[in-house]
């Protein structure tokens, strides 16, 4: 399961961020994962529930949207949504593509709670 150190590595990434910003704690943290990113969600959301434990992100609300894989056909030029590599283009059934979205992995947002 890669999702847990994947997991591990957000935590990491986060914490490092919040100190930078003199927080005390993170209250939400918000990612966006792409439906092609390899990732599975319910694995990830699992490792991030087991491995914030006595982090700053404890008691953090976790939210992981979902985005939805979009393609160019390089024939026409239509866009379109794809749930897989092999997927044609639905208006002029080409094979041929670029990805526009849907391979991502990133933290979207961090709120924290800053001493003061």
């Amino acid at each position: 399961m890669h999702e847990f150190s994947i997991a591990v590595s957000i935590i990491e990434i986060a914490e490092k961020e919040a100190r930078k910003a003199g927080a005390a704690e993170i209250t939400e943290l918000t990612l966006d994962v792409g439906t092609m990113s390899g990732i599975e969600f319910y694995a990830l959301d699992t490792a991030l529930e087991m491995a914030v434990k006595k982090t700053m992100l404890e008691r953090a609300k976790l939210t992981i949207n979902k985005i939805q894989a979009r393609a160019k056909c390089s024939e026409c030029g239509y866009e379109f949504d794809i749930n897989n590599v092999f997927d044609p283009c639905p208006k002029c059934t080409s094979l041929f593509h670029e990805s526009l979205s849907g391979k991502e992995l990133k933290i979207k947002s961090i709120i924290v709670d800053v001493d003061e």
